[in-house]
């Protein structure tokens, strides 16, 4: 088969990207390079400024077989801006525009498209078949996290509310039915767990959902060897990695490690909520805030961790670093929300909780029995090869990346072109 000619549509990328989204979307084009594929990203760093007050990140080095375009103009943080509240990509339509006219793409894939055009974008590239990974929640929410008030799991419609509490202009266009209308141009549209397949359901969206979970590309192997390769803490540890949100969950980890005190607790990421939780945790000396990590020291802490903690409190699409801990064979403790318990509790790589009592039992659990925690950790890496690597799931991506394009030649798309119909 001729290789396919993708073009990526997404808000962030790295290392313009906050968090696990966009690290997904930049494994899913090297893993379709490694392929023999070509791919495009389109990325919006206005975005990324509009939310990102600090220098930008360095160059990224150019990869062969994969072309970035980033998109940034002279208005600034009014593009993404516009975006938002029009719904449509005010600023770079017409770079957009050009771009597809003079390109051959086989397939558009839609990734986050929230602030680099919006619903609008949806409809742009008549002609061409299109994918949507439904990274986040945004189809069906206007936060993208069904994390209602920035403080409680979505449970009903309080939209208009919500968004002022997250000092955002609600977006008037989702009172209307043009959300509905340009998905129709989408022939296919992807979830990442089946949780947030049912959760795209419940919430009245309509058009049928593939499932297809993200992975992590391989390692770079340690410089040195493994009888020599020491841990980065000089105590036992419990780790923690994402974004420092709310909703994140970890004001309940902080409790249990008031009353666990056998190891360490080591936070990698950043965030606004930052500063609060390190206000709560400043009498424990045994929290430890490392801030964001570049990907090669990162790897080095899953390695020598005792578990991963994922304690979320809201709605996540997947776990994209639940993966990473299985691939260096490390156990994942997690909370029983959302898709977490979908991907650990089959694969028998951690244990899962609900209250701090729950989590303060596993973290014993873990460290007390290190037989326990090597059967775990074997578990996790047998997960990662069987269904977590690009060996296994960029080939699924391309079999339903062909037949888009198959059921787009013969003009009959699948059922999702019939969400929003009038009929």
């Amino acid at each position: 088969m001729n290789p396919l000619r993708f073009c990526f549509f997404t808000t962030f990328y790295p290392p313009y990207n906050f968090g696990g989204d966009g690290i997904a979307v930049q494994n899913l084009a090297r893993g379709l390079v490694s392929h023999g594929c070509e791919v495009t990203v389109v990325h919006d760093c206005d975005a990324y400024r509009a939310l990102h007050r600090k220098p930008d990140p360095p160059a990224p080095t150019p990869e062969p077989g994969l072309r970035r375009v980033a998109l940034e103009s002279r208005l600034g943080r009014l593009s993404p801006l516009l975006t938002h509240q029009c719904g449509r990509p005010i600023v770079h339509g017409r770079r957009i525009r050009r771009l597809l006219r003079e390109s051959r793409f086989d397939v558009l894939v839609f990734h986050n498209v929230s602030l680099i055009g919006g619903p609008g974008l949806l409809s742009y590239g008549q002609g061409i078949p299109k994918i949507y990974m439904a990274h986040e929640h945004w189809l069906v929410c206007e936060s993208h996290t069904l994390w209602r008030h920035n403080r409680e799991l979505c449970t009903g419609r309080q939209c208009i509310r919500c968004a002022l509490h997250y000092r955002r202009p609600p977006q008037l266009w989702r009172w209307t039915r043009y959300l509905a209308r340009q998905t129709r141009h989408v022939d296919t549209f992807v979830a990442m767990s089946e949780f947030s397949r049912r959760k795209h359901r419940e919430l009245g969206f309509e058009p049928p959902m593939e499932v297809l979970p993200q992975f992590v590309l391989p390692v770079d192997e340690p410089a040195t060897t493994r009888a020599e390769d020491r841990p980065p803490h000089p105590r036992p540890y419990f780790l923690f990695v994402g974004r420092l949100e709310r909703m994140k969950g970890l004001d309940d980890v902080v409790s249990a490690f008031e009353q666990f005190g056998d190891a360490d607790l080591l936070v990698a990421g950043e965030g606004e909520y930052g500063p609060e939780l390190k206000q709560r945790a400043s009498g424990n000396a045994r929290i430890v805030f490392l801030g964001r990590l570049e990907k090669r020291v990162l790897d080095d802490y899953y390695r020598h961790a005792i578990a991963l903690i994922v304690p979320s409190v809201g709605y996540e699409t997947f776990g994209l670093t639940i993966i990473e801990a299985f691939q260096h064979g490390t156990p994942v403790i997690a909370r029983r929300v959302g898709p977490l318990q979908e991907i650990i509790e089959p694969a028998g790589g951690g244990m899962t909780f609900e209250t701090v009592d729950e989590l303060v039992f596993a973290l014993r659990s873990v460290q007390g029995d290190p037989a326990r925690r090597a059967a775990l950790g074997d578990q996790a890496f047998g997960a990662y090869q069987s269904c977590y690597t690009a060996r296994v799931v960029v080939p699924r991506f391309l079999d339903l990346s062909r037949k888009t394009i198959e059921a787009h030649r013969r003009n009959r798309l699948p059922a999702a072109w019939r969400v929003g119909s009038d009929t």
